[in-house]
């Protein structure tokens, strides 16, 4: 087969998109030597991922370049219009936005991480929310397979799009090789690169609502107030409502005691996570959550929150709260920080959880779902 998948959101930097899009590249290309794959972009790029399969590269507009909406008018307009144009058997969007949502000749694959701009439509933009309530539904008649990352991602589209069932399949996320427990010098080194002391406590996943940081500083705050200071590093770049969270930073007086890193490298990620003495995850929802995974892989221990997808990940390896009550978060923040007998627990605990989640996995039963959008192309 010839097989289509947009890659844009790698070069986007579109956070957990972008890294299940290369994850999936890069495990589709070790097992599966009978295909041929073809990612689909707007430019060259050097990344490995594309050295070792075809490009299809479908420009911007050159008028647009650089301006406000040109990388939306190419998902929606540049890209569903050519890609009509190039003989694939199937194409698989890993965002669900984009050009699936049109007629398009071959089978077609979609990802839905998650409804959260349905869900909480005030924490989004209003074109981000307007585009998922005129095109999800009708992306969803469009395709062949859906493919989502948790049973409560799953739950979520029937529920609520009333997405037939016989569509979906559900393919947890994996964790990359590199996040393991680091050596305690590429610990120390990375401390002094982000110039933090040790211990420290650590959260990722960028400064957007959902993500639910005034909550975790307010907790934070209780935390210090119980006699612990160590510092809060937050992992994640800023989006276009982050200024709450630092609003709530003032109001709490903790300019001093949380550094923000904004991106970083998935290395330097890994050894941040080794690092960290706990890690915090009160996320309001989330349609996978990796960081608590990979915080697992990396032997350290977890609390997270209690909803949506969340306890499909975490398991019963770490500690899971409502992360609207600041008050349980900072105590069983402050339990785990006093008892190094539960953190030895729950190191050992989520290694074996983590090593339950494989990208390689994923690769396989997505290359299950390519084979049979491509069967029942049109039956459906």
């Amino acid at each position: 087969m010839d097989i289509g998948i947009i890659s844009s959101s790698i070069e986007e930097k579109s956070g957990g998109i972008g890294v299940y899009t290369e994850q999936l590249i890069k495990n589709l290309n070790q097992i599966d030597q009978d295909n041929r794959y073809h990612l689909i972009h707007s430019e060259y790029s050097p990344r490995d991922v594309y050295q070792y399969n075809s490009e299809i590269i479908i420009p911007r507009n050159r008028f647009l370049n650089n301006k406000p909406g040109a990388y939306m008018f190419w998902r929606y307009y540049t890209l569903s219009r050519d890609l009509k144009k190039h003989v694939l058997d199937v194409v698989h969007d890993p965002y669900e936005l984009g050009p699936l949502s049109f007629s398009q000749p071959m089978a077609k694959v979609i990802t839905i991480h998650d409804l959260t701009p349905l869900l909480f439509p005030r924490m989004f933009k209003r074109g981000d929310v307007l585009l998922h309530q005129l095109l999800l539904g009708r992306t969803i008649k469009n395709v062949d397979r859906i493919i989502t990352v948790s049973e409560y991602s799953k739950q979520d589209l029937i529920n609520h799009l009333q997405a037939p069932e016989k569509k979906i399949k559900v393919i947890h996320n994996g964790k990359d090789d590199i996040f393991q427990e680091a050596s305690l010098e590429a610990r120390e080194h990375i401390c002094h690169s982000y110039s933090l002391s040790s211990p420290f406590i650590l959260s990722v996943g960028g400064l957007h609502p959902i993500k639910n940081i005034p909550g975790l500083l307010k907790s934070y705050a209780l935390l210090r107030g119980e006699g612990y200071h160590l510092p809060l590093v937050l992992v994640g770049k800023k989006v276009d409502s982050w200024h709450p969270i630092f609003h709530t930073l003032q109001d709490l007086g903790l300019e001093k005691e949380v550094i923000f890193t904004g991106h970083i490298s998935q290395k330097d990620l890994a050894h941040l996570y080794s690092a960290a003495e706990l890690f915090v995850y009160p996320c309001l929802y989330a349609g996978f959550g990796l960081p608590p995974l990979e915080a697992m892989a990396c032997g350290t221990p977890v609390i997270s929150s209690n909803n949506s997808s969340i306890p499909e990940v975490v398991g019963d390896a770490g500690i899971m709260v409502d992360p609207e009550n600041h008050q349980e978060l900072a105590h069983q923040m402050s339990l785990v920080l006093s008892d190094d007998t539960l953190q030895k627990k729950m190191i050992k605990k989520g290694k074996k959880q983590a090593d339950l989640f494989s990208w390689k996995t994923a690769a396989q039963k997505t290359l299950e779902v390519y084979n049979q959008a491509q069967e029942m192309h049109g039956t459906i």
